[in-house]
């Protein structure tokens, strides 16, 4: 079932099966003898043992939610709820510890940027829009290939949207710090919410301006909802017309199936990988790997398995960009020359040789031991080019 992961013992068989004997018995609805197979899944598995003991342990605790969670009816928008919580502070620290561990992180970072860069050649003013800004740690690397260049900028500006107005601002003020160092004249918009939930009455505050090269990025993952429904993001994008969409998001087609039983198998391959490219080269008590694990893995199969329908804008399935750019007159923007390149110099710099790196119809996709794990992408409107 596991085709990434060894199990150590015929004990790791053991109780993977019983995860997905507990799946089956949640997908038929029969959440008792679900139940009462968890207390001995929580008994042979950790969170500190082997990547297989540790997957389980995670998705112990996410099939332990989706029962109460029936029980319970808990909110409708629980993702939400967590986001504005001081939980988003943990993951921030977690995703940092997570960049200096794995390639991924910085893989989606320097694809964007380099395709970003590429695209903006001849403009003087560039206006960037990140659905989902955090830390904002991606743009200081372009910063640094933008005040490279002979031809200097007139202005950059970065529009962050994000769910905390105070977070949003300590961000700011920190791309500003770092652009002043390098001599870049630099804006920052925060705006507090989601694109997908903007009106078209309050397209302004995006402050898009004729004479600018305005690019949208955006990095999805399970952690929280980032953008509200994509039909109302694509309204959006429609009215803006970038230049260029970059998109980062994870290879998971958990997202695809409204079936318990696949998004359970299929979260399960998905995670196994990660939790064994994680565990490569660190000790089973690595702080930092926990951290990563518990903080952000442990939240995304919690997010997949126990809120179903209620992440990523219900039915607006994160899977529908590729096909819903398209509908709207964008078109692929082929990441296989300079943006590979990087993301071939970024593996190099990483001394586990499981990671594996793909180029699909102008797409780059990073895996673990030839499973993709995540997708890099970009769009640019028909008109260019034709």
């Amino acid at each position: 079932m596991l085709g990434v992961t060894s199990p150590q013992s015929n004990s790791s068989l053991y109780f993977l099966s019983l995860l997905l004997k507990c799946a089956s018995l949640i997908s038929t609805g029969n959440l008792q003898a679900a139940g009462d197979l968890l207390p001995e899944i929580f008994e042979l598995s950790s969170p500190f043992g082997s990547p297989a003991d540790r997957v389980a342990a995670y998705f112990a605790h996410a099939l332990r939610s989706k029962i109460l969670f029936y029980f319970l009816s808990p909110p409708s928008n629980p993702i939400r709820n967590l986001t504005l919580s001081s939980q988003l502070k943990n993951f921030h620290s977690a995703l940092q510890s997570y960049n200096s561990l794995t390639p991924f992180v910085k893989f989606s970072h320097f694809t964007a940027n380099q395709a970003i860069f590429e695209a903006i050649s001849g403009h003087d003013h560039v206006h960037v829009i990140d659905l989902d800004i955090m830390q904002g740690l991606q743009w200081p690397g372009l910063f640094h290939i933008l005040a490279s260049r002979p031809r200097k900028l007139g202005s950059v500006r970065v529009t962050g949207f994000g769910p905390s107005s105070e977070l949003l601002n300590q961000t700011g003020y920190r791309l500003a710090e770092f652009a002043a160092s390098l001599g870049l004249p630099f804006q920052f918009n925060a705006l507090e919410g989601k694109i997908g939930e903007m009106s078209a009455s309050e397209l302004s505050r995006l402050g898009v301006k004729s004479g600018e090269m305005t690019v949208v990025h955006c990095m999805n993952h399970c952690l929280y909802d980032i953008s509200g429904s994509i039909s109302g993001t694509l309204k959006v994008l429609s009215a803006v017309r970038p230049k260029l969409i970059t998109i980062v998001e994870q290879d998971l087609e958990a997202c695809q199936t409204t079936s318990f039983l696949e998004r359970f198998v299929e979260a399960l391959h998905h995670y196994s990988a990660l939790f064994d490219a994680l565990g490569e080269g660190l000790g089973t008590e690595s702080v930092q790997r926990h951290m990563v694990e518990q903080q952000l893995f442990g939240t995304e199969i919690r997010n997949i398995l126990a809120f179903d329908e209620r992440i990523n804008g219900g039915d607006d399935r994160l899977c529908q960009w590729a096909h819903e750019l398209v509908r709207v007159g964008f078109e692929p923007f082929s990441l296989s020359g300079s943006p590979a390149a990087q993301a071939n110099l970024l593996l190099g710099m990483f001394p586990w040789k499981g990671y594996t790196l793909m180029e699909e119809n102008g797409c780059l996709r990073l895996g673990w031991k030839d499973l993709p794990l995540l997708t890099a992408s970009a769009w640019q409107p028909c008109e260019i080019g034709n």
